[in-house]
């Protein structure tokens, strides 16, 4: 027998220990995993070098092609996937990442090295995937790379969905000692574990349960090892162990699938079995073994420094090589012929083998590979992770909702793989002009020229979407020896150069910063000195002015103010009347703000419409013992324009606008007037003998403020006065309509609410004091809903609405809130409600936007196991939100996907909860009095419970729970009365 053995000394983690090895499909390179500077190394390296003794000793040739260190701590284990686009790495970080080769193709220098090495390629992180609460001591991707499974000392073992990551399968746990080795048999149907405690679960893949306990060959076993890595032969009918003993001796124990029988081992290492791996080629009989047929070929590594090579052929060791090593021998991967076998070890080094088909046997080909499979599982073993197994389904609607599961995932398929080719062939064709100025692809081969005023070129830049980073599928490392070089092209430009006859002026920086501040005020964005306020289209002077929202009342001391939007300057003929203002009480001393009274002798007369021309009531106290409490809350008022109009935007039969003047003279009299005009001609007009002070409308009704404290409201359609004037109890700071509702906000801080079709008052005068905190808070932003439910967004991040059935304020939004942010319900969000749009969903945008934390997902990464809580604490805070707001297509949103959440995590007492609350009480003991209601928000009960049971149904766990409540549905809807 002569075998090639190389210990090549550049493959090293600079002395450091080396604790997991593999090489990739392709066999072009390989990866190892361990110990680096200061955190967890992976490096991927050539595979040349290290079999031709030419390519080690030519300086052309890479050897190191990609050094990572992301890893924060000691890597463990690294597994390239079965179609090598992705390495997943795993280490005491408690992370996996998931690498896929990048786009870029210049070499760049390892960060450290000080130039001394470079990386020839560039892997990327695709994903980290957070979960375990311990380090990560080994990682297995499933036969067909459906799943990547993952073990950890926390004693658990977690299922990954690869097709949609972060998502998990399923938690396995069961294990009482830290789960060492993972290893998936050949077909998918089982996933073995091997752990501390001293046993080995096989755990079934059609609904991860546990399928056998084998415990007898390791009840013997005293210490530990680093790793338990157990495999399976690729024929799947043995399962092989790692540290078993068998007469106080070391073995590899052979667990054989047809019953899990333990009555076969290896023997002959004289220390703890640390690692097993199987060729994943099947050979054929050679003349050398006694046993015809096709067999297995297996690889064993001891804390001895040996290495024992077996085949299934043979009762004895095809090769044992010791002294390998001067530690452990930790990981052992095979190449895809079958032929090859690298393995390292604790001391920081790795050892290559190459076998001849002489001294193993002949290799199967894929085909005759999977002949042998199907001979033994039948032809079905490629559907084996997608079937159910024998998990038998006991109802046949059940049955129907896998059915359409399947077919669904597989349309997934279909498109994905479609998304590919389109992509493939993009990258090939060349780039066309968009039409659509929104769309992600941008002309890349023209550019626009102008002309400046002194006649200097101008290129107009154009934005180009950042294109994909990562590339499909890593190609194999050239093996002609040479290093990518790169130069520039000597072809002709192919851009396209369009010349506009234009002149353009050079815009200042100065320019830029105003008119980039000017749209930031008008967005309310970060930066603005304006909050995002909801107006209703104020035009003064032929320019578009919000209406001032205003603040809440203050409590306790807190004092509270709104944000005043600049005023342009009026052209008024006569000055405001001011001896129709409130007089403001004189300081004794000459100092602070000039008195109201002399306003006009610092201001111009031009300038006096954009100032509030009147002003608050003084504060009265109340002695209560030592502590001063205000009699009543007061917020800004509205400042006094002569003139102003106000837009009607949501009229049928064209624009509308409600136009105020006031001071209007008629004899010795002052009169105030307010029409609507429509489309240029006007529709109807008022007369009122107070000035008015703000406006607001719509196309059922319009509201006329005036500043004697009373609300009018008006008819839209031709003017008629719908009720008496409404007496306030303070001067009106905002005015809003939504549809029939009309909502005040009294300078004394109190809201009201009115329904002008029912005429009935939703709020009375109800306090904001509730509201307040110490500290100086702004309204940044109020709005009415269509269901006459206010809104106040405060400047502390707070939202809050009114709940009219428990006469109290609620919260809805908290920019201090971070549950958002480590929320893991995206991937339970189905495609048709992503764009469900309402008031909650633009409430919370642009909090969470703006005032999110981006330092708090540290807590989660610490503290992992928060997260299930985090996001169903999130998602129930929407579903009530959503109530509070009656707004009734975004309930049902956060309602079904936090029941997918429940179904993913198997939160059943849950679960459970919201079915009895939709099901309600049987038919037979409804009562008149019951507080059980049969709709909400519109929405039949039973209705959402069909919905939600169709969820339910697509996870064969819940079978049983599905078939309950399916049918106490049926037979509360056959027993309705018709």
């Amino acid at each position: 027998m002569v075998i090639r053995l190389l210990k090549p000394s550049w493959v090293s983690h600079e002395g450091k220990p080396i604790f997991s090895v593999d090489i990739h499909p392709d066999g072009s390179r390989f990866a190892t995993g361990g110990q680096g500077d200061n955190s967890g190394k992976v490096a991927i390296w050539n595979m040349e070098p290290v079999r031709e003794e030419k390519s080690e000793k030519d300086e052309n040739v890479p050897k190191l092609l990609c050094q990572m260190d992301n890893h924060l701590a000691c890597v463990n284990c690294v597994r390239w996937s079965n179609n090598g686009m992705f390495l997943a790495s795993a280490g005491d970080d408690k992370l996996i990442m998931i690498w896929q080769s990048s786009r870029a193709s210049s070499m760049s220098s390892v960060f450290g090295s000080g130039g001394k090495q470079v990386n020839y390629e560039c892997w990327r992180v695709k994903i980290t995937l957070r979960g375990h609460s311990g380090d990560i001591l080994d990682i297995a991707w499933s036969p067909h790379g459906t799943w990547l499974a993952s073990c950890s000392v926390d004693n658990t073992i977690i299922v990954w969905n690869a097709v949609k990551f972060p998502e998990q399968v399923t938690v396995l746990r069961g294990h009482t000692g830290l789960v060492k080795g993972l290893a998936w048999d050949p077909v998918g149907k089982y996933l073995a574990s091997q752990s501390d405690d001293r046993s080995v679960r096989v755990w079934r893949t059609c609904d991860w349960q546990q399928d056998a306990r084998i415990t007898e060959p390791f009840q013997e076993c005293s210490g530990t090892t680093h790793v338990l890595r157990l495999n399976w032969s690729p024929d799947g009918l043995y399962l092989v162990s790692a540290h078993a003993m068998n007469n106080a001796g070391p073995t590899a124990q052979i667990i054989e699938r047809d019953g899990w029988k333990t009555a076969m081992d290896f023997v002959g290492h004289r220390k703890a079995i640390t690692c097993v791996r199987f060729s994943s080629r099947i050979f054929t009989s050679s003349k050398k073994f006694s046993k015809s047929g096709e067999y297995s070929c297996c690889a064993i590594g001891s804390k001895d420094r040996s290495l024992s090579v077996w085949v299934t052929a043979s009762k004895r060791p095809l090769v044992v090589l010791h002294d390998l090593f001067t530690s452990s021998i930790l990981d052992i991967s095979w190449g895809s012929s079958g032929l090859e076998l690298v393995c390292c070890s604790w001391d920081g080094t790795v050892a290559y083998f190459d076998f001849s088909p002489d001294d193993i046997g002949a290799v199967l080909s894929d085909e005759e590979k999977l002949k042998v499979q199907e001979q033994i599982y039948g032809k079905s073993i490629y559907n084996t992770e997608n079937c159910l197994g024998n998990r038998i389904i006991e109802s046949a609607e059940l049955l129907s909702i896998q059915e359409e599961k399947d077919h669904q995932e597989k349309l997934q398929l279909l498109q994905l793989e479609q998304q590919q080719k389109q992509q493939q062939r993009s990258q090939s064709q060349p780039v066309v002009l968009c039409s659509d100025s929104n769309s992600v692809g941008k002309p890349t081969n023209r550019q626009i020229e102008t002309r400046t005023k002194d006649g200097r070129r101008r290129i107009t830049p154009i934005f180009l979407a950042p294109q994909p980073d990562v590339s499909e599928m890593p190609l194999p490392f050239m093996s002609g020896g040479a290093v990518p070089m790169f130069s520039s092209s000597k072809e002709a430009s192919q851009i396209v150069v369009e010349k506009k006859d234009e002149v353009t002026s050079p815009v200042s920086a100065s320019k830029l910063k105003e008119s980039s501040r000017s749209a930031a005020d008008m967005n309310g964005g970060p930066g603005s000195s304006k909050p995002p306020v909801a107006f209703d289209g104020a035009v003064r002077n032929g320019k578009l002015d919000p209406q001032v929202t205003s603040a809440p009342p203050a409590s306790l001391g807190t004092t509270i103010s709104a944000k005043l939007p600049e005023q342009p300057a009026a052209d008024v003929t006569s000055r405001v009347n001011l001896d129709l203002l409130e007089d403001v009480p004189k300081k004794k001393d000459g100092r602070g703000r000039p008195r109201k009274d002399r306003v006009a002798d610092h201001y111009p007369p031009q300038q006096m419409a954009a100032l509030p021309q009147y002003s608050l009531p003084p504060m009265q106290l109340q002695e209560t013992g030592n502590v001063s409490i205000r009699s009543q809350l007061t917020l800004p008022l509205l400042s006094i324009q002569k003139n102003f109009n106000v837009q009607i935007s949501d009229v049928a039969d064209g624009s509308a606008w409600l136009e105020v003047e006031n001071e209007i003279q008629a004899g010795t009299f002052t009169l105030h007037r307010a029409r609507c005009v429509r489309n240029a001609r006007t529709a109807w007009e008022t007369i009122f003998t107070s000035w008015v002070v703000a406006a607001a409308g719509n196309s059922f009704v319009a509201c006329i403020a005036c500043k004697d404290c009373t609300l009018n409201v008006f008819s839209m359609g031709g003017g008629r006065r719908i009720c008496p004037p409404i007496a306030l109890d303070g001067f009106a700071s905002v005015l809003r309509c939504s549809g029939v509702h009309v909502m005040v906000i009294t300078s004394n801080g109190s809201v009201s609410v009115w329904n002008f079709k029912s005429f009935t008052a939703i709020l009375k005068n109800e306090s904001m004091s509730s509201l307040l905190a110490n500290g100086h808070l702004q309204i940044e932003k109020c709005t009415l809903t269509d269901q006459g439910l206010p809104v106040l967004s405060f400047s502390n991040g707070l939202t809050f609405t009114f709940k009219v059935e428990l006469g109290c304020w609620t919260q809805l939004a908290s920019s201090s809130d971070i549950l958002f942010l480590f929320s893991d319900h995206k991937n339970c969000v189905s495609g048709s409600s992503v764009m469900v749009s309402g008031p909650l969903a633009s409430l919370q945008s642009q909090t969470l936007k703006d005032h999110a934390s981006t330092n708090a997902s540290r807590l989660f990464r610490s503290a992992p196991s928060l997260q299930p809580a985090a996001t169903v604490s999130y998602l129930e805070n929407q579903i009530q939100c959503c109530l509070s707001l009656k707004s009734a297509n975004e309930y049902k949103k956060w309602l079904l996907t936090y029941i997918r959440y429940l179904v993913n995590e198997a939160m059943e007492t849950k679960l459970r909860e919201v079915c009895d609350e939709l099901l309600g009480p049987p038919s037979r003991v409804r009562v008149p009095t019951s507080r059980w209601d049969s709709t909400i928000l519109g929405f039949q009960k039973s209705d959402l419970l069909r919905e939600i049971l169709q969820i339910v149904g697509m996870n064969v766990h819940f079978q049983r729970l599905f078939t309950e409540y399916q049918e106490q549905l049926s037979s509360q809807t056959t027993s309705r009365p018709s």
